[in-house]
Formats: structure tokens, C-alpha cells, sequence
């Protein structure tokens, strides 16, 4: 009998406010989150592994428009899109990653190259862009990341001078996945378009390994999502590792200290979603909604946006 499996992944933490969700809109994000669950999900279910069941998950999540990442990706401070992403595998501590890519249709594919065919981790701006090009991988032209909404909230952020997290809702646009094979490996996976009107060179902390994205089997597998400056100074993801590896505490305790203790203290605003080799999901936030789903073998799902 082939041991536990699970898979857990969020589309973004933020200010969501349930006066503006409405049923139809509630009603697409949990359409978008069991699309990417049960991607990621068949992958598992097949005997394959985590860092492709994180992979899928992330690439479904990339190909619908209601999310930041892929082809929801938002507008930066030039009206261009940046796209980061970054994904690692537990069992060698490989990791790859890609930040402020423009063309790529599916990021996080792009940093599973950079992974499996350089000898580096992280590649940016135009040299990630060549790299995406010379690879073969999918590229899309400004027309398929055009997105009206996504084009209002960046004129609305220009026009008031700010940067903004994503939506007028201050969403924090970022998806991402965690995953447990059969073979008791872990992977995590963290894609993004970034903040809207973000200065242009802006890297967040989805394509930071330790920052944004971090999987060790020793420990968990952990994708965040918030604001990333502030995930990016408390090193949130291998912060967490640390906990579990240094000072013995569970997988929900040091996501715990971290997000609602840690974070909090410096003001960072966020969540993330996290897993362990039992197979044990945290998915905790410190705002006030995170899209988010998860799915064992022994048959438990949860796909919420609030508490």
C-alpha cells in the first residue's frame, strides 16, 4: 500500500472583501482552484511526482485569467507585464526560477528549465526571456496578458501614484502549490505577475528560494503569498524549515509563529500553504482572505477563500 499523498496549493491572500464577492465571482475562483487541484491532483493519483503535480497545478492556475500569474499577470509601472516564478524539489534541493520574464506563457515551466537545463537557479529580465525563447517554450505576445480589469486597476494605480498588491481589494496576486508523492517526496512551486504599477525591475518573493518558495524532505514545502518585500527580509519559507528542523516544532506551529507572529510584528501581510512528509497541511493567512485548496488520498478536500 502506497503511503499518503496530498497536494495544497493557493491563488493569492489579501484583502478580500465578501461584500464584493459575489456568487458568479465566488463561484469562478472556486472553478479556478479545483481546475488546478485536480491537475495537480491526477498527477499524485497516477503515481507521478510532486514537483510535476506542483508544476501542473501552478501551469493551470498561470492559464486562468482571475489569477496573478500567467495570463492574469498585471500591469507593472511601464504598462508591461514581469512575470517571476520558481520551483523546488525536496528530495535534492534543486530549485529553479525565472524573474521578470515578459514572453513566457507558463513561467513556472520556464523555471523547471532553468533547473533542469543550466547550471543555475535563478535567470532574469532579458537574459530569462532569450533563455525562454532559445529553449522552445511557449511564448505570448502583450494580446494574450491583456486583460481589461487587470488594465483599469493599473490606470486607477497610475493615476493615484501608488503600487498597488494586486487588486482594489489589495489581493496578493500569487499562486502557487505544495505537494506529497508516493514516494514521500515534497515540491513547492510559486508563480507571479507581481504588484500592479510595481516599479519596473521589481523582483518579489515568489522566484526567491527560502523567501517565497522552499522544499526540503527533512522538513516541508512551503509557497507563500503576501507582501512580498517584507517575505523577502523575514525569510519566510526556510524560516519555517528552520523551526521544524531546529527547534523540533510541528509544521502547523512554525507556520504559526511565523505568519501570525512573526509577519505580523514587521507588518507583512500574507499567507502560504505548506506540507510535511506525514503528509500534515497548514495553510494559514494573516489577511483577511486567501484563495486557497487542498486534497489528501484518504479523501479530505477544503477549497475556501475565507476562514
Amino acid at each position: 500500500m502506497s503511503q499518503l499523498f496530498a497536494i495544497a496549493l493557493h491563488g493569492g491572500a489579501g484583502t478580500i472583501a465578501p461584500e464584493t464577492m459575489t456568487e458568479e465571482k465566488y463561484a469562478a475562483y472556486t472553478q479556478g482552484l479545483k481546475a488546478a487541484l485536480d491537475a495537480g491532483y491526477a498527477v499524485l493519483e497516477r503515481g507521478g511526482a510532486s514537483l510535476d503535480a506542483v508544476q501542473a497545478a501552478v501551469m493551470s492556475l498561470e492559464d486562468c485569467p482571475l489569477f496573478n500569474a500567467g495570463k492574469g499577470a498585471v500591469f507593472n509601472s511601464t504598462g508591461g507585464h514581469e512575470m517571476d516564478a520558481a520551483l523546488m524539489e525536496g528530495s535534492t534541493k534543486r530549485a529553479g526560477a525565472v524573474a521578470g520574464v515578459t514572453a513566457a506563457r507558463n513561467p513556472v515551466q520556464a523555471a523547471r528549465t532553468v533547473m533542469e537545463h543550466t547550471e543555475h537557479v535563478l535567470l532574469s529580465g532579458p537574459g530569462a526571456d532569450q533563455f525562454v525563447r532559445e529553449q522552445g517554450l511557449p511564448i505570448e505576445g502583450p494580446d494574450y496578458f491583456f486583460n481589461q480589469f487587470r488594465y483599469d486597476q493599473w490606470k486607477e494605480a497610475q493615476a493615484e501614484g501608488r503600487v498597488q498588491l494586486d487588486h482594489s481589494e489589495k489581493k496578493m496576486g500569487t499562486v502557487g502549490a505544495v505537494a506529497l508523492d508516493q514516494s514521500g517526496n515534497l515540491a513547492a512551486a510559486t508563480s507571479t505577475g507581481g504588484m500592479t504599477n510595481k516599479q519596473y525591475g521589481r523582483v518579489g518573493d515568489s522566484p526567491l528560494i527560502g523567501a517565497g518558495t522552499w522544499a526540503d524532505n527533512h522538513t516541508c514545502a512551503i509557497s507563500c503569498t503576501g507582501h512580498g518585500e517584507l517575505f523577502i527580509r523575514s525569510v519566510v519559507a526556510y524560516d519555517i524549515a528552520c523551526l521544524m528542523e531546529y527547534k523540533g516544532l510541528s509544521l502547523a506551529d512554525a507556520c504559526h509563529k511565523v505568519v501570525m507572529d512573526k509577519l505580523v510584528k514587521t507588518g507583512g501581510e500574507g499567507g502560504l500553504v505548506a506540507i510535511d512528509q506525514a503528509g500534515n497541511i497548514a495553510m494559514p493567512f494573516n489577511s483577511s482572505g486567501m484563495y486557497r485548496a487542498a486534497r489528501k488520498s484518504d479523501g479530505t478536500e477544503n477549497i475556501a477563500i475565507y476562514r
